[in-house]
């Protein structure tokens, strides 16, 4: 996956929020809550998380500053909820926002490259010739969001059926070029991650625009694969990755709902 939740949040354990830990603080597996306090503070360019009053640092050295306070009180309150350990899974916000500025804001050429291969091998643009009824199903549920894709952002995609790459139209692909490049480094974030795990750009757009929700998302991604489970059931491990999946969505759409605020 591109940008799980969660990661890119701790590289170098001796250092979390900027802060030098202890021998001892690194005695176990994962780094001990060292602090008793965390707030989003006020600063010149955003807004910053302070832990015991000294500022949060992303693992390459810069500063952890967002635009917005909504989600800088999201980000510190996933502080706040450490317990005796720092469990970086259970900090995804803070994981995405080290993402946009340590990786997205240093290289967007290579996350916009990434990006733009999804277009190549969309999951909507992919469609069964049997059965009949999961045929029905995607075109029922698939279509009307590439038709928006078409008519919103100027994406008219091509539909195949089987496996068989697609040679997507020189339009589509210039009009997604110009929608990406438009979006600021949060925004990029979470749409790569949302393309990861529903591996659909086209997916990921409409929940950044608005035109679907982040449960509407997943069920779209698993459809395939939810089909097939009604028949032949679902083994544990498919089931683990379903429920990875649908944390990665839910927490993707959550950081743009508050970066958009």
């Amino acid at each position: 996956m591109l940008f799980e939740a969660g990661a890119h949040l701790i590289v170098d354990r001796k250092t979390v929020g900027g802060i030098r830990m202890t021998d001892n603080d690194l005695s176990s597996n994962k780094p001990k809550r060292f602090y008793k306090e965390a707030a989003a503070v006020s600063v010149e360019d955003g807004f910053a998380i302070h832990l015991d009053g000294r500022p949060v640092r992303t693992p390459l050295g810069s500063r952890l500053v967002v635009p917005g306070q909504p989600l800088a009180e999201a980000i510190a309150t996933e502080w706040r909820q450490q317990e005796d350990a720092i469990v970086p899974s259970s900090m995804p916000l803070c994981g995405y926002v080290n993402t946009a500025i340590d990786r997205v804001g240093e290289d967007r050429r290579t996350v916009f490259e990434t990006l733009m291969k999804f277009a190549d091998t969309d999951l909507l643009c992919y469609r069964a010739d049997e059965p009949v009824d999961l045929v029905k199903e995607q075109m029922e549920n698939w279509q009307p969001l590439l038709d928006w894709a078409a008519e919103s952002l100027g994406v008219a995609l091509q539909v195949t059926v089987g496996i068989l790459p697609v040679k997507q139209p020189v339009e589509a692909m210039d009009a997604l070029k110009g929608k990406l490049s438009g979006l600021d480094n949060m925004e990029l974030t979470a749409v790569a991650s949302l393309a990861a795990a529903c591996g659909s750009l086209i997916l990921a757009l409409a929940l950044l625009e608005g035109r679907i929700n982040a449960e509407r998302a997943f069920s779209l991604s698993q459809l395939d694969e939810d089909f097939q489970s009604e028949r032949w059931g679902m083994d544990s491990e498919a089931k683990a990755i379903q429920e990875k999946l649908k944390e990665n969505i839910t927490s993707a759409a959550f950081l743009l709902t508050l970066h958009q605020q």
